[in-house]
């Protein structure tokens, strides 16, 4: 049996903490329900975008990871990476959290990303 959390379970907790926090935060893209990746674009007032996903760990747990950054000469990239994503995968859930030190919401110290 699979110990994950339903994505949609996930997403909604992490969108109830961020509203409760003061931020703001979407969905941007609606993935399968209970199984679909979770993809969580974190970011300050819509400015210097990261993008974090779970990455498989050698001893079978999974962590967030820093996959990629907003580049501040061309911020237009890190949405067609995003479109390309979800074109590749229909069951991919894409998350945006627009607060300030967003990463602390799936558990990353912002010093560290």
């Amino acid at each position: 049996m699979d110990d994950r959390l339903p994505a949609h379970l996930e997403v909604s907790g992490l969108i109830r903490a961020v509203d409760g926090a003061g931020g703001f935060a979407t969905v941007i893209a609606r993935g399968e329900r209970n199984g679909g990746t979770i993809l969580v674009v974190c970011c300050a007032r819509g400015d210097n975008s990261k993008l974090f996903e779970r990455m498989p760990r050698p001893d079978g747990t999974r962590q967030w990871t820093l996959s990629r950054s907003q580049d501040v000469e061309n911020p237009v990239e890190f949405s067609e990476y995003l479109q390309r994503r979800q074109r590749q995968d229909p069951d991919l859930w894409i998350v945006e959290l627009d607060i300030v030190h967003a990463e602390r919401f799936i558990g990353i110290n912002p010093s560290e990303s």
